[in-house]
């Protein structure tokens, strides 16, 4: 036996070989980004341009149909193509980056008035001229929030058009992408939404005022946008099963055709992914977005807590982490014996109080199927016996393969799981569930084993009034940045933790097939659902202030904010960036923060581009001067300051410019609130302005001693009515 080792390995290594060599000469989708369009050329000579290099890069294996698409906007196009292929391709003159075409995943009633944010708060005429830019699953246009009634016919400006599908004086723009023609059995091929999620993220941002709206009697209440005079452009990428790179910047290309002010986006990679920022498709849209006076809001992730768990980490997004607000809900699990214990889940099934069998999951393993307790404690599809669990509730610990709706499918009344998550968040189940702590799930258990006759009931869910509020859910993904680690990720924070808004009929509420429940509003947790409400926020600004750049919407945004606490939040401006969002105060800041595409250029040569990408970027005869390559990032106008250091004795200036927008005369005083571990001076620490747009100077040094993994500081700049206030962070190794 010894002997065939030798020759299995050898047949092994040779299979292996052979399966390499195959997959680097299988084709696959690639984009290739050359920044913008050459100096001459339009549009419509654009896609010649890309057939020629895809003749060059394929030879005479070139087919007409292996280039699958061209933007618009930007000099990108999509292409088939081998790794060699790839390769190749990168090396060719004016290619900026060429990155394989991955998959992405789609990361309100009592919320908005939670951040001093009420339906009668003042409005702008100009609100119904906003058009805000929806990048998801599409949107269902029957819902109430989406009706047209009372709105007059879309601005001039306007050039969005509607692809199969019937748009309205609400809905003004409707289209939808699928490059790769890949579709599921459960796809509406049409901008319609059938995930429920697109519809959620439209009507939080823009939806009509509707009363009385709960889910099965939660969260009962008005549902509203926080702009809900303005026009919604729907632009679907995500579909059941996959949300596409080339898809994406399809949708950005067209949203920035269609004269959209704000774009709105709640899709992030499924897994962390730290790409260069053009190896990325939110990043290159949102550039050329930023170019042409669009922001992006986009959400920062479902990996936290951990830290550097975000991937949206360009400086020109808007970046938004998922915070609390004080609504809570719990469900409660009663046993037999009369203890009662709280645990969370969105549970709006009623067993009426009744008590049913209650069984542990370790208890009844399906031995034929090849499982003992080992899995069956947790729950794990096809480890449980079907005969033992069907009729009661069954008690679990959650692991990473726990499937809790499988359970539905063998007849069990209810679930009662342990997990060591926060409970800061609940989600929906397609039977009856409450998730607890892992110390009430052995309480559980102890009863189990203390009785023959062991019974529980669940109670469908209830609000209560959450006292530790406002905090950032442990899901919302943290900060530092690791591209750049002298800028802050997150930017702010907004609610996004049970929010109520629209959805789609067609899709259930626990997103599980058999599952009859259909809603027209639905409660649902993530940083999808605070990035709509940056996104309003930002919309809001702009109907006050329409020739205000992206970069000072977003600086109005972070310097107006509601500082949070650093006790309910131990990784501090990583969790929160500048806080929580406070739409009525960021519409007159009093300062503000301007940057221009210059200004991220430079920055773009502190990262290590070259003059050739940055060329590319910007088709003019932009070039990294080397002195100030090292300091750029220092220099970079944003609103906020992080210093990372390795060392424990450190010094570091910073220069900042702010531009008037408040009082047409106005002194400001800086003031520092810093820890005695460091050392902040501003200089000047006086700015007085005598005009509105007028533009002052400061620098900002950061010196001190310390050990510790953060230090979180603050400057205010304050002329007696505006409060004008800035994060600083200094910190370590930690998360990097």
């Amino acid at each position: 036996m010894a002997s065939l080792r030798p020759c299995l390995f050898f047949i092994l290594l040779c299979i292996s070989i052979i399966n390499h060599a195959h997959s680097k000469n299988v084709r696959k989708t690639y984009i290739v980004y050359m920044g913008d369009h050459p100096k001459g050329m339009d549009s419509t000579s654009i896609p010649s341009l890309h057939t020629a290099m895809a003749q060059k890069v394929l030879g005479s294996d070139f087919k007409p149909e292996a280039l699958l698409h061209s933007y618009k906007n930007f000099n990108a196009f999509v292409m088939k193509l081998t790794e060699e292929e790839a390769e190749r391709t990168a090396e060719m003159e004016n290619v900026i980056s060429v990155f394989p075409n991955s998959k992405k995943s789609l990361h309100t009633t009592r919320s908005w008035n939670f951040i001093d944010f009420p339906q009668n708060v003042k409005r702008e005429t100009r609100e119904s001229d906003i058009i805000v830019g929806v990048l998801d699953s599409g949107i269902w246009p029957e819902s109430e929030s989406f009706s047209g009634k009372g709105f007059g016919p879309p601005p001039s400006r306007w050039k969005g058009s509607c692809h199969n599908f019937t748009c309205n004086n609400k809905i003004i723009g409707a289209k939808y992408f699928n490059l790769e023609h890949e579709f599921a059995k459960e796809d509406i091929i049409s901008p319609r939404d059938a995930e429920g999620h697109g519809s959620h993220c439209a009507s939080t941002v823009a939806g009509n005022s509707v009363n009385s709206v709960s889910l099965f009697g939660l969260a009962s209440g008005a549902a509203r946008g926080g702009v809900p005079s303005a026009r919604i452009a729907v632009y679907k990428v995500c579909w059941k099963e996959h949300c596409h790179d080339d898809d994406i910047l399809a949708a950005f290309d067209e949203a920035i055709s269609d004269g959209v002010d704000i774009i709105s986006i709640s899709i992030g990679p499924r897994i962390v992914h730290y790409f260069p920022y053009f190896q990325d498709p939110t990043h290159i849209g949102s550039f050329h977005a930023m170019k042409r006076g669009i922001l992006t809001s986009n959400s920062g992730g479902n990996e936290g807590p951990s830290f550097s768990s975000m991937s949206n980490l360009a400086p020109w997004l808007l970046s938004v982490a998922a915070s609390s607000f004080d609504r809570k809900i719990v469900t409660k699990v009663q046993l037999g014996n009369g203890a009662v214990y709280e645990g969370v889940s969105i549970n709006t099934f009623n067993l009426k109080k009744k008590l049913y069998p209650l069984i542990y999951g370790g208890d009844i393993p399906n031995i034929a199927g090849g499982h003992n307790s080992s899995t069956s404690r947790y729950c794990i599809r096809n480890s449980l016996d079907k005969d033992s669990v069907k009729g009661k509730i069954v008690l679990c610990e959650i692991t990473h393969g726990t499937d809790i709706d499988s359970l539905s499918g063998i007849g069990a009344v209810g679930v009662i799981l342990g997990s060591n998550s926060p409970q800061d968040s609940a989600s929906a189940f397609v039977l009856p569930a409450a998730i607890l702590s892992p110390w009430n799930q052995r309480l559980i258990h102890s009863y189990i084993t203390s009785t023959r006759n062991a019974t529980a009931t669940i109670f469908k869910s209830e609000e209560i009034n959450d006292g530790l509020i406002p905090f950032v859910a442990s899901f919302s993904s943290r900060g530092p940045n690791p591209i750049t680690p002298n800028t802050l990720k997150p930017d702010i924070a907004a609610p996004g933790v049970e929010v109520i808004a629209a959805w789609s009929p067609v899709s259930p509420i626990s997103d599980v097939k058999g599952d009859k429940r259909k809603v027209q509003y639905n409660v649902i947790s993530g940083t999808s659902m605070a990035c709509p409400h940056a996104s309003a926020a930002a919309a809001y600004i702009k109907s006050f202030h329409p020739n205000w750049s992206p970069a000072m919407i977003k600086s109005a945004l972070m310097t107006t904010a509601t500082p949070m606490s650093h006790v309910l939040n131990p990784e501090a401006e990583f969790a929160y960036g500048a806080g929580l969002i406070n739409p009525v105060k960021a519409a007159n800041p009093g300062l503000v923060y301007d940057i221009s595409e210059a200004d991220y250029i430079k920055f773009l040569c502190g990262e290590g581009y070259t003059d050739e990408m940055l060329r590319n970027l910007t088709k003019d005869h932009s070039s990294c001067k080397v002195q100030a390559s090292k300091r750029a990032v220092y220099e970079l106008n944003l609103p906020s300051f992080a210093l990372f250091t390795n060392h424990s004795t450190f010094s570091r200036a910073y220069f900042r410019t702010v531009t008037n927008v408040g009082s047409a005369t106005a002194t400001y005083k800086a003031r520092v609130i810093a820890s005695p571990l460091l050392q902040i001076q501003v200089k000047p620490s006086t700015l007085s302005f005598t005009s509105i747009g007028q533009k002052k100077s400061f620098s900002l040094i950061i010196e001190g001693i310390t050990n510790l993994d953060i230090i979180s500081a603050s400057l205010i700049w304050d002329d007696g009515s505006h409060q004008v206030r800035s994060p600083i962070v200094v910190y370590g190794r930690m998360g990097m």
